[in-house]
């Protein structure tokens, strides 16, 4: 198969992409407009990109109709978002949370999850959730234009809280008691269960 991306169509290039770009983690996020109604959803275009300060990226793409997602509406007012873990137990919640719902619902009650007060942000904790990043927009970055066109939304963490049930003696984050998930191409999504070690040379 050959794509060339300046002819194909936009779902075409989406859907190669996502099959390609293997496994994805997710970024399960809370945010509030500016009433404080929380809208919690999940996006796999995410990862770290730093240390110092500790950066994250995720992209809210806009819909098929090129309007813009809860998520980002939210930023824009209050730019402020907790990155939940999500996790082998909390998958079936977690999916249910990537349902549009009409502005201003709940995706959390709607998906029975629980949530509690962050710390230093104003959008709350999955409390279901082991691990917790509270972080403040310092960027969002629109790239492109019209249905699934990336808005990168560069976070700095503020605060970490990881549940000591997930790390290991040393204090360090297990990933076969944290069991992250992540996203393939499609409806799959895989476990971080089989793992295997290599020193760095």
């Amino acid at each position: 198969m050959l794509i060339d991306v300046a002819s194909a169509e936009v779902v075409t290039v989406y859907q190669a992409l996502v099959g390609i770009v293997t496994p994805r983690p997710i970024a399960w996020v809370t945010t509030v407009d500016d009433q404080g109604r929380v809208n919690l959803a999940p996006f796999s275009f995410f990862n770290a990109f730093g240390a110092n300060p500790p950066v994250v990226v995720f992209s809210p793409t806009l819909r098929r109709d090129g309007s813009k997602k809860d998520t980002l509406l939210n930023l824009e007012v209050v730019p402020e978002f907790v990155l939940n873990a999500a996790v082998e137990d909390l998958a079936a919640p977690m999916n249910a949370t990537s349902k549009e719902l009409p502005r201003g619902q709940s995706e959390a009650e709607s998906a029975g999850l629980t949530l509690r007060p962050a710390v230093k942000v104003r959008p709350p904790r999955v409390a279901e959730s082991p691990v917790h990043m509270e972080c403040r927009v310092r960027q969002i970055l629109p790239i492109g234009d019209g249905p699934i066109a990336a808005n990168l939304v560069i976070g700095e963490v503020l605060l970490i809280d990881i549940d000591d049930a997930v790390l290991d003696p040393s204090g360090r984050v297990d990933p076969r008691k944290l069991r992250t998930i992540a996203r393939l191409g499609g409806s799959s999504y895989c476990r971080s269960t089989d793992l295997f070690e290599m020193e760095r040379p």
